[in-house]
């Protein structure tokens, strides 16, 4: 989905639900989705991720404009058709077991757009910081509720969250701009912190405003987290977050 590298995910990633699967994970979409609650819960997450996914397409188009060079805007244009192929990805599947793609998106439209508002980017450097450290936090998220889901919806899920090869490009030119004027690093680490505050607070309130996604994490539904789990799971999104500010040149 974002910019996801092997040397940004955490060293304790979320296991291999293939690997070791029970419950719910074990199973596939025909025989989980019989539960009408766990249906409910995983259209909200397709939907909340097809939103996700146009949203990004459309933000990265827009920052293209602030592109220094040509082939800077290319690149970024090269990323948002990522995004934009993996929301086709998730709408095609709503559709495909039968659910209205906008319907599904749309309870999830003021809370992502508010995100978006609150941390739009001043500048083309902040604009990069934002798709390589503040939508990858959103994306571990997902990708940590995704070993719970069934084998079909788990699949998808991981592809759509799958790096779309340019992590190296961020890094690059946050580095090299940070080489050239290293004050400009103060500022993009206290916007990067910024961000990882709100990515964490917007997938809060996106799981807390609908009763069958919040229900299915804590275990109502499907194979939910305990309390032990959640604080284990935002020690992974920490430490990936450390990580890829490391790789910037970025203090955490």
């Amino acid at each position: 989905m974002r910019f996801m590298t092997s040397s940004d995910k955490p060293d304790h990633a979320p296991e291999d639900a293939s690997a070791q699967a029970t419950g719910v994970a074990a199973r596939n979409w025909a025989t989980a989705s019989a539960d009408p609650q766990y249906r409910a819960a995983v259209v909200d997450l397709l939907g909340a991720l097809a939103y996700g996914e146009l949203a990004a397409f459309e933000r990265l188009a827009e920052d293209a404009k602030l592109a220094p060079t040509l082939a800077d805007k290319a690149e970024l244009a090269k990323m948002a058709s990522a995004e934009f192929h993996h929301f086709e990805q998730l709408r095609d599947r709503l559709t495909e077991i039968g659910e209205e793609p906008t319907q599904a998106m749309e309870p999830f439209v003021a809370a992502l757009d508010g995100f978006h508002r609150q941390t739009a980017p001043s500048d083309w450097l902040e604009g990069l910081v934002k798709a390589y450290v503040g939508d990858s936090i959103a994306s571990d998220f997902y990708r940590e509720v995704a070993v719970r889901l069934d084998a079909d919806t788990r699949d998808l899920v991981l592809a759509v969250l799958d790096d779309t090869g340019h992590a190296s490009f961020a890094v690059e030119k946050v580095r090299a701009a940070i080489d050239a004027e290293p004050r400009v690093g103060g500022r993009l680490a206290l916007w990067a912190r910024r961000l990882m505050g709100e990515a964490l607070s917007q997938s809060q309130r996106v799981v807390a405003d609908r009763d069958a996604l919040s229900t299915m994490l804590v275990g109502g539904v499907a194979d939910g987290f305990d309390l032990a789990e959640v604080g284990r799971m935002f020690s992974r999104i920490t430490e990936a977050h450390t990580k890829r500010m490391a790789a910037l040149g970025l203090a955490a």
